[in-house]
């Protein structure tokens, strides 16, 4: 495992933060850590990364313990954290430059023009960062994370910022390196990364890992697929209103909600449901499998 952490707890002051805190994460793996703001997600990976003395429970990152061997862990790992530190007056090229003699390396023209395309900011190379929007820098930040090239990548809300192309360039650019066999801690609040990326995930609240393990699992084991809104032109057929991976939740005059079982993929249902006529119109996405879990599980948890 490159992570493991169970059962951590962390005081801040007479606070505490984290009181039963547990993941795991593999190589290749994309794990989702996700929670209200608030809960200890960012705390978490400052444990995690030895920069918060931890007062209970074990870490470790690649079987070395943050609180004896930081250094060596953050020879290996990549971050990207939700507070970001630039310079201003640096252009992007010499930035990473920069950012690649700290981890020893000297990195030529060529090299660090690869790490921006791979972000999208090839074009932006001798532009001062002070010039950079707020989504250009969140792709910057990514580029320094990778700049070592880790084996460990921990990014806390890496698209915040982002429009919906990026969003999507940033996901594409993340789960190519899931598959050459980089492990991802990916910390954040937006559902659909989560949904879309991850293998594995960790719902945490007040402090406390309330749920955690593989997200097709999860959403079976709750019973939570998909569920979309469907306009219908006409009656549905007799005898064969529901295929076996799609419940109907409710229907109101034309409009009728639909519950895909985890795993199946949305096209091939409404294929299936048109061959045995069903008189689809319109379709529209009411919520994900993941999002009824987290927020059953949330407010499960509020006292």
């Amino acid at each position: 495992m490159l992570v493991e952490i169970r059962a951590l707890s962390l005081t801040l002051g007479y606070q505490s933060i984290l009181h039963d805190v547990s993941l795991t994460l593999g190589a290749g793996e994309i794990y989702g850590l996700i929670g209200p703001n608030g809960a200890g997600k960012s705390t978490t990976i400052a444990a995690a990364l030895g920069l918060r003395k931890r007062d209970g429970g074990s870490i470790r990152i690649f079987d070395k313990d943050p609180n004896v061997d930081a250094a060596a862990i953050h020879a290996r790992c990549g971050v990207l954290p939700e507070q970001n530190g630039f310079y201003d007056w640096m252009t992007a090229g010499n930035y990473l430059a920069f950012f690649a003699r700290l981890y020893g390396q000297d990195r030529r023209r060529g090299d660090i023009l690869d790490l921006l395309a791979q972000v999208g900011l090839e074009l932006r190379v001798n532009q001062a960062i002070g010039t950079f929007s707020r989504g250009m820098r969140q792709r910057l930040g990514l580029a320094r994370a990778l700049v070592g090239n880790p084996e460990l990548l921990i990014l806390d809300e890496p698209t915040n910022g982002l429009d919906p192309h990026g969003r999507r360039e940033i996901h594409d650019l993340l789960i190519s390196l899931a598959r050459r066999g980089m492990g991802i801690l990916l910390c954040t609040h937006l559902i659909d990364d989560v949904d879309r990326l991850c293998n594995r995930i960790g719902i945490i609240s007040q402090g406390c890992t309330i749920v955690e393990g593989n997200l097709k699992d999860l959403l079976e084991s709750r019973n939570r697929g998909t569920q979309f809104r469907l306009r219908l032109t006409g009656p549905l057929p007799q005898g064969q209103r529901t295929l076996s991976h799609v419940a109907i939740v409710s229907r109101q005059d034309e409009w009728v909600e639909v519950n895909l079982a985890p795993g199946i993929a949305a096209a091939d249902a409404w294929r299936e449901l048109l061959i045995t006529g069903w008189p689809i119109a319109e379709v529209h996405a009411a919520a994900t499998g993941l999002e009824g879990l987290y927020f059953d599980l949330i407010e499960e948890k509020a006292p």
